[in-house]
């Protein structure tokens, strides 16, 4: 288990290399220079901490590659029509759009800040229009003395979760227009929170454990106006916010209340320098890992709510768990710099998240777990902590992902490349991409990055569209799990050698069509997750690897299979919707075999052609195959709930005879073993 400690800008290795003409330093650190102030974009305003990164305008990144095709694909399925099919949706009565309406209060702002997102990144002017529609309308609606949207109370005291949400809309919608009505109705919505008595303020549950949410944009808007009264609310909400900053504990757990709001102390701590919010939040993400964490793939046990003893592999967790968590690394990797939350976002992206939707994103799943070996419609409670039909592919799989997934890859992509304040980028999440920034003394250049990651560890990068010379930092996140990787500028191999769990920084004075190449060795690992039956995973790279189960798919009809609170809209043709069971048509418990000091023996390696459509993450199309050897468990079978059985003790008999079997990056596999029994070879 990895132990998160905060560490301080450390310079590892510096030198003095010339590259014809040019200069360059080459070092390796532990974090960019955060005393410094950008002269490009926005930096903080006193007395709030520096941030070590800025995030660049939304649609500053255009995405390509898988992740390019992973946008189109949210656009061409549930992100893009959710508007036409979900009920919640419908423009006829609903409360964001009438200020009599009835519906929609929470799953339109859950939709609308992913869906919003999608449109400036593709630049599609169909899907910007209709996203103004639903902006437009939430700017008007603000009432004289300052709320907004949606009346909600709960117990007679006004219920602001949804205003949360929608408020993160309005920041992007911001960053892409600079429509000065956003900065009006914030400012005006503060003064009225400030208003409101303790006692009748983030008093429901959604909004007190998710009132840092709150808090985020309440800074997001004082670094803009520099309104002394926000500094007032921020303490205000902190104090009237869930206790995430407890020693030990949480105020609970749910799991998407987990993944979304420990980073509430981190983000108090930018307002009062407070190291201990800092720790907290470090601590909240250790200690659910630790207690109900003890699998791969980046998240943790929590079906909806975590449950003290249901910690096996078997239990999963909901998509809007899986966004969130991403959110939440991608904001602590701005706030600390630390490259473990890019680590983690990638865990989560690369190994969890891709295995929650159909590849068509059509359908998704409103719980996945490392193991899982039945997705079906059957009512799997209390194996799993959800009394329905929540195993299954639907595009109406529950109220809340159905609209929340919409967030997950858009936020990705904006944090792709990063400023930094020493005016200089950053490559911290890579994919194929093409990013426009201000560097140096506000010169505009285009840095395009290209890269099969994580399937291949080569990455380059281009810069392009610079007119003359500009001088300043580009910096590159050397992971944790890679080892003597190799940094090329122009050419010539760099003779720094590169740390892991750091980042490169070159620095040099560059001109167009400078072109460095980043190799990060990719290698076959184990992990053995001790309370877990000593299981293990295998980890090649950033992925994690599952064992290649044969999936039989029987579509359904999606409105007999929803669960009870979807609706579809009156005219929605729900046969462009199906949803799926997925049964396994091959054997799933096998043992894997380990050799005595940890190694996975006759492990092969099978690269594949990369997908012609750009999308890897299934079993037909993913380019990496891997061979290893196992043996069955006979006493490993599915249980009483319909559920991948508890692992096997450690001394349940294993088969005589040793099976070759093939994994597959876990996110390519929507059954899956992913935490393994060991075995002897």
């Amino acid at each position: 288990m990895k132990k998160y400690k905060m560490i301080g800008l450390v310079c590892a290795i510096a030198v003095l290399q010339p590259s014809g003409a040019t200069a360059q330093e080459v070092a390796v650190v532990s974090r960019p220079d955060n005393t410094c102030k950008s002269s490009n974009y926005l930096n903080a305003r006193a007395p709030l901490r520096q941030p070590y990164f800025l995030k660049l305008p939304v649609g500053s990144i255009q995405p390509s590659g898988w992740v390019g095709r992973y946008l189109q694909l949210q656009r061409d399925g549930l992100t893009g029509h959710l508007c036409e099919i979900s009920d919640w949706l419908d423009k006829k009565g609903n409360a964001w759009l009438q200020t009599d309406g009835t519906h929609g209060w929470e799953e339109v702002p859950y939709w609308l800040k992913g869906y919003s997102d999608l449109s400036y990144i593709l630049g599609d002017k169909a899907m910007i229009s209709e996203a103004k529609t639903w902006i437009d309308a939430t700017l008007k609606s603000q009432r004289e003395d300052g709320s907004f949207g949606p009346v909600n109370k709960s117990h007679g005291k006004p219920e602001l979760w949804a205003q949360m949400i929608m408020l993160s809309t309005l920041q992007t919608y911001y960053e892409f227009t600079g429509d000065k009505r956003v900065i009006s109705l914030m400012t005006r919505y503060f003064k009225w929170q400030l208003s409101l008595p303790d006692d009748q303020f983030l008093e429901d549950y959604w909004e007190n454990s998710r009132g840092g949410d709150n808090l985020y944009t309440v800074l997001w808007l004082y670094n803009r106006t520099g309104e002394p009264f926000l500094l007032q609310l921020a303490e205000k909400i902190h104090r009237n916010t869930a206790d995430w900053h407890q020693n030990g504990g949480l105020p609970n757990w749910h799991n998407v209340n987990i993944a979304e709001c420990f980073r509430e102390p981190a983000t108090y701590y930018m307002l009062t320098g407070d190291k201990t919010m800092l720790q907290a939040s470090y601590d909240d993400q250790e200690l659910v890992r630790r207690t109900c964490g003890q699998v791969p793939g980046g998240m943790f046990g929590g079906d909806e709510n975590c449950r003290m003893g249901r910690i096996d592999p078997r239990q999963g967790v909901e998509t809007c768990g899986m966004v969130e968590q991403m959110a939440s690394d991608e904001i602590m990797l701005r706030f600390t710099g630390d490259p473990y939350w890019a680590e983690n976002c990638e865990d989560v992206a690369f190994n969890t998240y891709p295995a929650a939707v159909m590849p068509d994103f059509k359908s998704l799943r409103y719980i996945t777990c490392p193991n899982m070996v039945q997705s079906d419609a059957k009512n799997h409670a209390p194996g799993i902590d959800n009394s329905g039909p929540f195993l299954m592919m639907n595009p109406f799989s529950s109220r809340c992902c159905q609209h929340n997934h919409a967030q997950g890859w858009p936020y990705y992509s904006e944090n792709l490349v990063l400023a930094t304040p020493d005016n200089g980028l950053a490559a911290v999440l890579y994919a194929a991409c093409t990013a426009k920034a201000k560097v140096a003394d506000g010169r505009e250049v285009t840095l395009t990055e290209e890269s099969h990651y994580p399937f291949d560890g080569t990455i380059s990068f281009t810069i392009s569209n610079l007119r003359g010379k500009a001088e300043f930092p580009f910096y590159l996140r050397i992971p944790s799990w890679t080892e003597q990787p190799t940094l090329t500028v122009n050419g010539e191999q760099v003779s720094v050698a590169g740390t892991p769990g750091k980042y490169y920084r070159i620095m040099r004075t560059w001109k167009k069509g400078d072109h460095v190449v980043l190799t990060l060795p990719m290698k076959v690992k184990t992990r053995c997750w001790q309370v877990n039956q000593n299981s293990v995973s295998v980890d090649y790279g950033p992925l994690t690897l599952s064992l290649k189960i044969k999936e039989r798919y029987e579509q359904k009809d999606s409105r007999t299979t929803a669960i009870g609170d979807s609706h579809w809209q009156k005219n929605a043709d729900a046969s462009k919707w199906p949803s799926y069971e997925i049964y396994a048509d091959s054997p799933w418990n096998y043992a894997l075999c380990i050799g005595q000091d940890g190694s996975v023996p006759d492990f092969e390696v099978i690269k594949r052609a990369w997908p012609s459509d750009d999308f890897p993450f299934s079993l037909t199309n993913t380019p990496l195959e891997f061979k290893a050897k196992g043996r069955r468990v006979a006493s490993w079978k599915m249980d009483s709930y319909g559920l991948c059985g508890l692992l096997p003790h450690e001394d349940a008999p294993r088969a005589e005879q040793v099976d070759d079997i093939t994994l597959v990056p876990m996110g390519a596999a929507r059954l899956r073993i992913s935490a393994f029994p060991a075995a002897q070879r």
